[in-house]
């Protein structure tokens, strides 16, 4: 799975992940390096989802995860860079009440501000 991270400072950690799918075939792989890179400390994330052309159940139940997981310690999850085709997903499911979607990763990150 590629997948990286960076510190967007202010304890903000932006999660790349260039997989074409987030699906039951890597999501707990996903799972598990997004745990890594985020730690115990970090609080707010924001997920780059830019190449990924399909999100299944298990993958949406991954993001859900990771947001409530994020919640319990009183932090959030942003979404952004979505293909068309996640973002009419998420739209669909009305995912799109539960995350906060963004056009890119700067518009994230500053959106926590």
């Amino acid at each position: 799975m590629e997948i990286s991270s960076r510190d967007a400072g202010s304890d903000v950690v932006v999660i790349a992940l260039r997989e074409a799918n987030l699906d039951a075939s890597n999501v707990r792989e996903f799972k598990e390096a997004v745990q890594a890179l985020v730690g115990p400390a970090a609080t707010r994330v924001v997920v780059d989802l830019e190449g990924v052309k399909f999100i299944d159940s298990s993958g949406l139940g991954a993001l859900i995860s990771c947001l409530r997981q994020l919640n319990a310690r009183r932090g959030d999850l942003r979404l952004c860079s979505l293909t068309p085709t996640v973002q009419a997903l998420l739209a669909l499911m009305r995912m799109n009440r539960v995350f906060q979607i963004h056009a890119d990763p700067q518009d994230a990150v500053a959106s926590f501000d």
